[in-house]
C-alpha cells in the first residue's frame, strides 16, 4: 500500500472514531435530556393523581382510588392504572378508559419482588415509558397493589431515530468527503517526494546531476527534505566534476609522462643500437670507421645516454614528489632561518647553466627571519624558480631580492626573458604545461612549477606572478614569518 493510501486510511479511521465518539455523546445527551423531560412529566402527574388505598373497616375490603384524574391525554400523553393484587382487577384512570384498546401489561414477578422502576416498553406497537411502583397499606406492609403510569413517547422516539439517522448518515458522508479530500491532499503533499524519487533514480542511472527539484511550497518537513536533497545533489555534482577533472588530469598526466619518457628512451635505445653495431665486429651493419672515429662516436653516444638517463631520473623524482603530494603526504617542518638558506642558494645558483646576468638584490630584510618549513624543500623550491628564470632568459638579467609586508616575507625572483601571455598564467602551475612558444625550444618537462607550488602551499604560503610578453616574468613567493623568533 502506498503512503498516500495509508495516510488516507489513517485519516479516515481517526475521523470515523472521532465522529462515532462525538455522535454517541450527542445522541446520549439528547436521549438523556429527552427522557428526563418525560420522567419529570410522569413524576408531576404522580403528585397530581396521588393514588390512595381505602380499607372498609367492617368488611376489611381493600379499595384503590385516584385523588385527581390526569390531564387530558392529548395534552400530557400519559395514562395510568392501579392493579389490585388482592382481586386481580385493573383500575384505569380517565385517559386509559378513553383509550380502551390499550392495555398496560402487568409484570409476571411476584408482588413482593416488585420495585419502583422506569422502563421503555411497547404497547400495541407504540412506545411508552412506564413507571411502576408497589402500593402497601402501611409502611412495611405487604404489597397489595401496583401503580403504573405510562407516557407515550412516539414523538421522542421519532426525534431520537431521526437524530440517529442524521448522525449515521452524516458521519458516513463526512468520512467519504474527508477521505476524498484527504487522498487529494495526501497526493498533493507527497507529490514533491515523487520528484525526489525521480532525482534519486537519475542518480542511480548516472544521469545529469545538475537537475534540481523544483519546490515552491512552505518550508515544512517536505520542504526541508527537498532542500537537503538539492544541497546533496549540488555537493555530489561538485564531487562528480572534481572527480571528472581528476580523471582528466590523470589521463593528461599519464599521456604527458609517456610522451616525456618516450623521447629519452628512444634516444637511449638508438644510441645503444648504434654502439652495438659499431663494436660488433661480426655484424654486417657495422659502419666503416677507423678506431679513432669509433671512439669519438662512442663517447658522444655515451654522453647522450648519460644526459637522457639524468633527464629520466629527474622526471621520475619529480613525479614521485607529485605523487606524494596527491596522496596527502607532507614533509617534516621546523623553524628555518631564511638568511643563511637564501645566501646558500644564491651562491650555488651562479654555477647553474645560464646566459643572463645573475643579480643579487637587497637580502638584509631576511636577517633574523624564520619560517616554519623544511630546509631541503625550501632550497628545491627556490632553485626551481631560478632555473626556470635562467631557461627563459636567453639574454638580459635575472635578479633575486627580499622584502617584508606585515607578518609575511616576500622573496622576489625577476627576469627580463621572453615572458608569457596573461592567459597562460593560471596554467603554468599545471603538470607538464609549458607556454606554447617555449615547447620544443626550451628544455624541461613542465613539472618544476607544480612541485614549487605544492611546497609553498604546504608551508601556508602563496605566490604572485607578474608577466608580459618579451619583457619578462616576476615571481613573488610569500611565506608567513614566525613570531617570536625562535631561540637558537
Amino acid at each position: 500500500m502506498s503512503i498516500r493510501l495509508r495516510l488516507t486510511a489513517w485519516y479516515s479511521a481517526i475521523l470515523a472514531v472521532t465522529l462515532i465518539i462525538f455522535g454517541s455523546i450527542v445522541y446520549g445527551v439528547i436521549y438523556y435530556n429527552t427522557y428526563d423531560e418525560v420522567e419529570k412529566r410522569i413524576y408531576q402527574q404522580i403528585k397530581r393523581i396521588n393514588p390512595l388505598i381505602t380499607i372498609d373497616r367492617f368488611t376489611g375490603t381493600v379499595g384503590f382510588t385516584f385523588t385527581k384524574t390526569l390531564n387530558n391525554f392529548e395534552e400530557t400523553q400519559i395514562i395510568a392504572q392501579i392493579h389490585d393484587y388482592t382481586t386481580g382487577v385493573n383500575i384505569p384512570d380517565q385517559n386509559l378508559k378513553r383509550l380502551s384498546l390499550i392495555e398496560i401489561p402487568i409484570p409476571s414477578t411476584a408482588p413482593e419482588k416488585v420495585v419502583a422502576s422506569l422502563s421503555r416498553i411497547q404497547i400495541d406497537g407504540s412506545p411508552f415509558l412506564l413507571y411502576q411502583a408497589p402500593l402497601t397499606a402501611y409502611d412495611g406492609g405487604p404489597v397489595i397493589g401496583l401503580l403504573q403510569i405510562a407516557a407515550y413517547t412516539k414523538s421522542e422516539q421519532n426525534l431520537l431515530d431521526g437524530l440517529q439517522n442524521i448522525l449515521v448518515l452524516g458521519s458516513a458522508i463526512m468520512i467519504i468527503i474527508a477521505s476524498s479530500l484527504g487522498l487529494f491532499l495526501a497526493h498533493k503533499s507527497i507529490r514533491p517526494i515523487g520528484k525526489v524519487i525521480e532525482a534519486a533514480n537519475q542518480i542511480q542511472k548516472g544521469a545529469d546531476l545538475s537537475v534540481r527539484i523544483e519546490y515552491n511550497g512552505p518550508q515544512d518537513e517536505i520542504g526541508q527534505l527537498i532542500g537537503t536533497v538539492n544541497n546533496m545533489l549540488s555537493r555530489m555534482n561538485g564531487f562528480y566534476k572534481e572527480l571528472e577533472d581528476a580523471y582528466a588530469a590523470q589521463r593528461r598526466f599519464v599521456s604527458d609522462a609517456s610522451h616525456e619518457l618516450r623521447t629519452p628512451l628512444t634516444t637511449i635505445r638508438g644510441n645503444v643500437d648504434l654502439l652495438q653495431k659499431m663494436w660488433d665486429k661480426e655484424s654486417g651493419d657495422r659502419p666503416n670507421m677507423d678506431e679513432e672515429t669509433l671512439q669519438i662516436v662512442s663517447r658522444e653516444a655515451l654522453g647522450d645516454i648519460s644526459d637522457e638517463a639524468k633527464r629520466m631520473s629527474q622526471l621520475v623524482s619529480d613525479m614521485l614528489s607529485l605523487a606524494r603530494a596527491d596522496t596527502g603526504q607532507t614533509f617534516m617542518k621546523s623553524p628555518v632561518p631564511l638568511e643563511p638558506l637564501v645566501e646558500e642558494v644564491v651562491r650555488r645558483a651562479q654555477f647553474l647553466p645560464h646566459q643572463a646576468e645573475w643579480i643579487i638584490g637587497n637580502l638584509s630584510t631576511l636577517n633574523g627571519v624564520y619560517v616554519f618549513g623544511n630546509k631541503d624543500y625550501l632550497q628545491q623550491m627556490l632553485f626551481i624558480f631560478i632555473e626556470n628564470a635562467f631557461k627563459y632568459t636567453p639574454e638580459g638579467q635575472v635578479s633575486l631580492d627580499a622584502f617584508r609586508y606585515q607578518d609575511q616575507i616576500g622573496i622576489r625572483i625577476a627576469d627580463t626573458g621572453i615572458g608569457m601571455e596573461k592567459e597562460d598564467v593560471p596554467l603554468i602551475f599545471e603538470r607538464f604545461y609549458r607556454a606554447d612558444q617555449s615547447r620544443g625550444v626550451t628544455e624541461g618537462i613542465g613539472l618544476g612549477l607544480s612541485i614549487a607550488k605544492w611546497i609553498i602551499e604546504e608551508m601556508d604560503g602563496s605566490i604572485e606572478v607578474v608577466t608580459r610578453v618579451d619583457e619578462g616574468t616576476t615571481f613573488i613567493i610569500w611565506l608567513p614569518m614566525i613570531f617570536p623568533v625562535p631561540l637558537e
